[in-house]
């Protein structure tokens, strides 16, 4: 049995989702906010945040700009999926196109989850405000660095700051993706009809 190509992106999304919502599941009901576990050293962390706003925790004009982002994000959810339905019906599109879309989708609407839906769920929000739960942390910084590291303002050089999760991880690596190469694809114009 063959199975077709709307199928697999389909199957794709669904477990991209799972992923994303069983993750931030576990973390939401097994650890405390603030906690932190380490995974590699002091080079891995799970650490559990709640994100608020945008990405690496932007806000963008308290509750009524809450609103607004989110009902923004319900958009551009809508129009990606609708751009990949019409790239599906269509023999030609390269299938790294349609999962580098996939995962941008799935990404968004992992996010979008928590804010819809976690404020109500975990009763500390109405429907739209909730927080997206962040916990994916890699500082790669500190004690186990070699004499004459980097050292400015008395501390060791952080790698990278943000704590992210993986819908945020989805979002990034399927936009890297298209952007490094598939972005011929893009560059014609009849693929944007």
């Amino acid at each position: 049995m063959k199975i077709s190509k709307g199928t697999r992106i389909t199957i794709f999304i669904v477990l991209m989702l799972v992923i994303d919502q069983t993750m931030k599941l576990l973390v939401k009901t097994n650890m405390s906010l603030g906690e932190s576990i380490s995974v590699f050293g002091n080079w891995f962390y799970l650490l559990f945040i709640e994100n608020n706003g945008m990405a690496f925790g932007m806000q963008f004009g308290g509750q009524i700009g809450k609103l607004a982002l989110s009902l923004l994000r319900v958009v551009l959810i809508v129009l990606i999926a609708i751009y990949l339905h019409r790239l599906l019906k269509r023999d030609d599109t390269p299938a790294g196109v349609l999962y580098g879309l996939a995962a941008i989708l799935c990404g968004a609407a992992g996010n979008m989850i928590d804010c819809m839906f976690y404020g109500i769920i975990f009763d500390y929000a109405p429907f739209m405000f909730g927080k997206v739960v962040d916990m994916l942390y890699f500082p790669i910084i500190d004690t186990d660095l070699p004499a004459g590291f980097p050292v400015w303002g008395g501390r060791h050089i952080v790698f990278f700051r943000p704590i992210f999760n993986f819908a945020d991880s989805c979002i990034t690596c399927g936009a890297i993706y298209l952007i490094l190469f598939k972005w011929r694809f893009f560059a014609k114009e009849d693929n944007w009809k």
